[in-house]
């Protein structure tokens, strides 16, 4: 079975704006080799602290955040180890190849003119997974007993802890 190709999109994105559109479409695609770079290059799973200095939120709060584990999570998703990644940031580890396909949709939309089918989830997913990252990392991850206290996402440098 043959599907007819994505059309091509060429008035939506032209003008005098158009330009600034697909340069910030790109411009996010270079922040994000970037980011993935300074992951490889910086192994955040080696107890050695990075140029950037300790996580800020642990430093102030002494608990997992938000972001805690995301760069670790980061690191063992490239280098394939899905369930480490999953453990260090289960909630951006389910969250990452939904944004990757919003913004490949996006990039293909400015920069190329052409036209992905859109990700269309029900209102409710999309506030019950942003209900589920804040609860999960801003709270079951620091509860003391078990079976929460293995979500734990330890400050590999020491800065913050007790």
């Amino acid at each position: 079975m043959t599907t007819a190709p994505a059309p091509h999109v060429t008035s939506r994105y032209t003008g005098a704006w158009g330009w600034c559109r697909r340069l910030a479409s790109l411009s996010v695609w270079a922040v994000l080799a970037g980011a993935i770079a300074f992951v490889l290059r910086f192994n955040p799973t080696d107890r050695v602290a990075d140029p950037t200095g300790p996580c800020a939120w642990h430093a102030a709060f002494g608990i997992d955040g938000p972001g805690c584990g995301g760069t670790r999570m980061v690191w063992y998703a490239l280098h394939g180890d899905l369930l480490q990644a999953a453990q260090h940031h289960l909630p951006a580890l389910v969250g990452a190849p939904v944004a990757l396909y919003g913004l490949v949709w996006w990039t293909a939309a400015t920069a190329f003119g052409r036209r992905l089918p859109v990700l269309r989830l029900p209102w409710w997913v999309w506030v019950g997974y942003g209900v589920f990252f804040l609860v999960y990392t801003t709270v079951l991850r620091n509860l003391p007993w078990p079976p929460f206290n293995a979500l734990y996402v330890p400050d590999l440098t020491g800065v913050g802890m007790n």
